[in-house]
């Protein structure tokens, strides 16, 4: 029994000893001209902003709105708080670890221990890959439509086509987190600008009969409780969140929860003003009637508008925003979706080197997001709607369970938002588990 008990002790000094030597081989790279400092913080900012806004925003204001507008008046005021409190939540989860410099994966097995750090990290990559899928095909459908039905072009090769545009949003990730954050801030400004225009542009178009027509209680909250799983997605930047945080101790130091924290005031500021201003201008612009026909239709709310209107300036700026909202977004997904192969990469080949586990996680994303795009696969929405409950409870949950269990995180312990967190945390998770219920049903009926 003593030598075992010696064995353990002996392995845990070692590992200690590690720990400290990877401490001190890890760059820090801090910023020390605070205007430098605030320059880069708000260029994560802008990223993880383009992170949450995918393809689905041309969809969110019926998926929102079709309510009315009482339940949206709510979940407005609730979709701010609830985004930037479960984030800084998870990004103080890695930016605390007192191993510096290593991702969620890895910290999640220091807090939890080896067994539920791997659960945690196939888990992770699960329900954030198939995302990625989603936006290979996503681009290549949209690229496609664009050039064909608004351009006039010819059609190109589906092979082809997903081939190059696959390979750019991959290059930009290949050649690191400085070209990825001009790029994405480059992409990203325009689709905010665009969102306020079109947003502006359908002021005069306001139908406010909505406001004539006052829901009961019980129809009310369970309005609000299939709402608000359709806002946390859309506001959802966690995938990148990992990442962002390594950045923030790589720029920051021990002052980097902090410096994360301004960032994501930020980030969850941006895209309540600017995406549910959007939201609401549609909402509006289309009224109850219009809602229920476009949600009906299944058609992008821009493109349903523009086929009611008749306006090609609308028709346009769909794809337009699509094609920014899904390269953004594919950005902080594969950082997410890198970092969980990375992690079972390391699982199972622990003494592969770091450029090598890079090189075939690269690799596999690309050929397996190529061949998505080239079979354009209809699953693939179910795939992401059933990886949603493994987002939210990753995203609201394990945080709060750190907050209570590791010693590192205890001065966040006596927080009233820990309390809003959770119960925001569960009633993501029970309405993303009842609308999965449901299509279950409805597909075996």
């Amino acid at each position: 029994m003593s030598s075992s008990t010696d064995a353990h002790n002996e392995a845990v000094a070692r590992a200690a000893q590690k720990a400290a030597a990877d401490n001190d081989r890890m760059p820090t790279g801090e910023i020390t001209d605070p205007k430098a400092a605030k320059k880069f913080d708000f260029s994560w900012a802008i990223s993880l902003f383009g992170t949450a806004v995918g393809a689905g925003i041309l969809f969110l204001p019926i998926n929102a709105g079709v309510g009315g507008p009482w339940p949206l008046i709510i979940v407005t005021l609730l979709i701010g708080p609830m985004t930037y409190l479960s984030h800084r939540a998870l990004a103080r989860f890695v930016c605390k670890s007192p191993r510096k410099g290593e991702d969620i994966t890895v910290v999640a097995a220091d807090y939890f221990g080896s067994g539920v750090g791997k659960a945690v990290t196939l888990l992770y990559f699960a329900a954030i890959y198939p995302i990625v899928l989603i936006y290979g095909v996503g681009i290549t459908n949209t690229v496609d439509s664009l050039i064909v039905n608004q351009l006039g072009g010819p059609q190109i090769p589906r092979a082809l086509l997903s081939f190059v545009l696959i390979g750019l949003l991959m290059t930009v990730m290949i050649f690191g987190e400085k070209l990825m954050l001009t790029v994405s801030n480059l992409m990203v400004y325009p689709l905010i600008i665009i969102l306020f225009v079109l947003s502006l542009y359908l002021i005069p178009s306001w139908d406010f009969s909505g406001f004539h027509q006052m829901p009961n209680i019980g129809s009310l909250l369970m309005t609000i409780f299939l709402v608000i799983p359709v806002l946390v997605f859309a506001f959802n930047h966690s995938p990148a969140i990992s990442q962002f945080s390594l950045a923030m101790q790589r720029a920051h130091g021990e002052k980097a929860a902090d410096n994360a924290s301004w960032a994501l005031k930020r980030t969850a500021t941006i895209l309540v003003v600017f995406t549910m201003l959007f939201v609401w201008s549609c909402s509006l612009a289309l009224g109850p009637e219009g809602l229920q026909a476009a949600r009906e239709s299944n058609l992008p709310v821009l493109s349903y508008l523009a086929n009611v209107r008749d306006e090609a300036f609308i028709s346009y700026m769909g794809p337009f925003i699509a094609i920014l909202a899904i390269g953004t977004s594919f950005f902080g997904h594969y950082l997410g979706a890198a970092e969980g192969a990375a992690g079972i990469v390391r699982a199972v080949a622990p003494q592969a080197g770091k450029k090598t586990v890079s090189l075939v996680v690269a690799v596999f994303i690309f050929i397996t997001t190529w061949i998505a795009a080239i079979i354009n696969p209809s699953i693939l929405g179910l795939i992401e709607t059933l990886g949603g409950p493994v987002i939210a409870a990753i995203l609201y949950i394990m945080p709060m369970i750190a907050i209570y269990k590791v010693p590192a995180l205890a001065p966040y312990r006596k927080q009233a938002s820990n309390i809003f967190v959770i119960i925001a945390g569960l009633v993501a998770i029970s309405g993303i588990l009842y609308g999965v219920g449901n299509m279950i049903l409805d597909a075996l009926s």
